[in-house]
């Protein structure tokens, strides 16, 4: 049985999931490999990402699918953006990237009866941080994201969100905090463990996931977790993660006539 002080331990995902990685995966909700992606793959993501961002700003895009694209100011006053929902619907390079082999043994990982839901929910959504005054997203608070699901009238539903790092994700740069352990609370703890997207504060219990681009993470949807705030500012801080939603039970697809859920509507002012 792993230790808590074994938490940060990182592994590498080359085949089915060892029982070591198993164990770790299962007690703590969450596990962090090493070198997914190599660094021509994580260049082509990042190149992807601008060519939507483009297109996005240039036809003043508001929202994918009933979910809203969060912009952003940079440092030169340039808009960008924030937070990218459904991405791999308007990238067919990122979209072929997401049928690699790979990604089957992630989703074998999280369970046999799970799926990449590419068109439910938000989609793969990308967080573009950056520690700048203009940016809507400079940290994001305690949550909880199997939570999402009340707002959509059912009973919080398993899922697993896989985060590619397309950045290096320090301490410095805010990383990924998460409380080990935590996806085995009932309901309650996951109502009232905290106040969700407005406590912001340290907590002696959690764990920083400091990750290199092309790391890859699984973290239960019942885990509570957030991202602290850079110390480093500009484009120094850039911080930016493509999460995966894998999902089971029925499939609920999106469009465009997809209504906003509400938890959208006031997210922004909770950042």
């Amino acid at each position: 049985m792993p230790t808590l002080e074994e938490r940060n331990t990182t592994f590498v995902l080359s085949g089915e999931l060892d029982s070591e990685q198993r164990e770790f995966l299962d007690t703590f909700g969450y596990i962090h490999f090493r070198g997914f992606a190599s660094p021509a793959e994580i260049e082509l993501i990042r190149g992807e990402l601008a060519e939507v961002e483009r297109a996005w700003i240039a036809e003043e895009r508001r929202s994918v699918n009933g979910i809203p694209i969060k912009y952003g100011l940079d440092g030169d006053g340039r808009r960008f953006v924030n937070r990218f929902a459904f991405t791999s619907l308007f990238s067919p390079k990122l979209h072929a990237f997401l049928a690699d082999p790979r990604f089957e043994l992630v989703r074998r990982a999280c369970g046999d009866d799970f799926r990449l839901g590419e068109q439910e929910k938000d989609g793969v959504v990308v967080n573009h941080f950056l520690n700048v005054p203009g940016s809507s997203y400079t940290r994001l608070g305690w949550h909880v994201d199997s939570l999402r699901d009340l707002f959509y009238g059912k009973m919080p539903q398993p899922m697993w969100n896989v985060g590619l790092y397309l950045d290096d994700s320090h301490r410095d740069k805010g990383a990924l905090r998460v409380l080990p352990g935590t996806h085995r609370q009932g309901l309650f703890g996951m109502l009232f463990g905290k106040l969700h997207f407005l406590d912001h504060g340290d907590d002696p219990r959690e764990v920083a996931i400091e990750a290199d681009a092309g790391d890859l993470t699984l973290h239960d949807g019942r885990l509570w977790h957030r991202v602290g705030r850079a110390t480093l500012t500009g484009a120094a801080s850039r911080r930016r993660t493509m999460y995966l939603p894998f999902l089971n039970g029925p499939v609920q697809l999106k469009d465009e006539r997809s209504p906003t859920p509400f938890y959208h509507r006031f997210s922004r002012s909770l950042r």
